[in-house]
């Protein structure tokens, strides 16, 4: 059984084709095909033990818009939130539907939940990867001209010109520095990471980074200076300093990022036709200013909207790859 998982569980080739997948799905909705059956007549279910806003949208959509549905499970409406074990409730819940995806908080419920599943199942984020959101991010990048291989510019692309990705990753070294870490470590292009000291992405996922550039040529820089992350790249990006079940530490870690706000002054520093990315949702006057995330580089909302046919993309290549099987 096919699953996803994380990105590191991916070879570049099924990333690409994952990619490929998205892109002929958005031309042919942006060309008025609005259902196309890929999911023809299957139920996806969503449990989220985190909430969401984009992931719950762009699932439900999506798996309608591919010809199924789907049902939204919360820790309300499910025994696993009244202390239920997880492999019951993959037994039980995958035996009623075709595909499920799970957003939780530590990664390893997620791994739990696959070893008693017998359909796909899709990480909407966990605590230590956010894959979902990452094929959504590298699709804006292609249609903005950017893309480690050229032959993924999608038809609607922006831009005429090919740039090879320089991406930097301004903030904390949480889930999101860590699929940044997988993606350009397995299609192999260049990726800084600033963080404050103390803040930096997990030992144990920097190691298999380091270990997939071997393969892939990736360039990986790590730097508690955002200056110098910032230097000439082409997609600069960050994410909340404060993720769900952090509030607590809010005064403390507002305090400890001082001067990693992506602000003008910063972004000045990048390319001059650089895109601004963030996952959303952002805190603004935190991790980015008002007016970088308003600016003309900014390309978050093109993004947020990419959740939608990326998830579609995931969706179609499972049901593919599983259907082979």
């Amino acid at each position: 059984m096919k699953h996803f998982l994380s990105l590191k569980d991916c070879t570049k080739s099924e990333i690409l084709e994952i990619l490929k997948y998205s892109i002929e799905i958005k031309h042919r909705f942006l060309n008025n095909e609005r259902i196309i059956p890929y999911f023809k007549d299957k139920v996806l279910a969503m449990i989220f033990e985190k909430s969401s806003t984009r992931t719950r949208i762009s699932f439900e959509v999506g798996a309608y818009q591919l010809g199924g549905s789907a049902i939204f499970l919360s820790n309300k409406e499910i025994q696993l939130g009244r202390g239920e074990s997880i492999q019951d409730t993959a037994r039980v819940i995958s035996s009623m539907v075709d595909m499920i995806m799970i957003r939780t908080f530590e990664h390893s419920r997620i791994e739990e939940f696959v070893k008693f599943a017998n359909v796909p199942v899709i990480n909407g984020l966990s605590n230590e990867f956010h894959p979902t959101q990452l094929i959504a991010d590298y699709l804006t990048m292609i249609e903005n001209g950017i893309s480690e291989d050229s032959n993924l510019i999608a038809p609607y692309s922006k831009r005429e010109s090919i740039k090879k990705p320089v991406v930097c990753y301004i903030g904390d070294g949480n889930n999101m520095a860590h699929s940044w870490l997988m993606l350009a470590s397995k299609l192999g292009f260049e990726l800084r990471i600033a963080t404050p000291k103390g803040f930096e992405p997990q030992k144990d996922i920097l190691d298999l980074a380091f270990h997939f550039s071997k393969e892939s040529g990736a360039k990986i820089e790590l730097t508690n200076s955002p200056k110098d992350a910032i230097s000439r790249a082409n997609v600069i990006t960050t994410d909340t300093w404060i993720s769900m079940g952090q509030e607590n530490q809010k005064a403390s870690k507002l305090k400890q990022f001082e001067g990693f706000c992506i602000d003008e002054n910063l972004m000045k520093l990048g390319d001059k036709e650089a895109i601004f990315l963030h996952c959303l949702p952002a805190y603004r006057g935190y991790e980015v200013s008002n007016e970088v995330i308003e600016g003309k580089q900014s390309k978050v909302f093109d993004e947020a909207e990419n959740r939608l046919h990326a998830q579609k993309g995931i969706m179609a290549f499972l049901g593919e790859q599983n259907c082979k099987k």
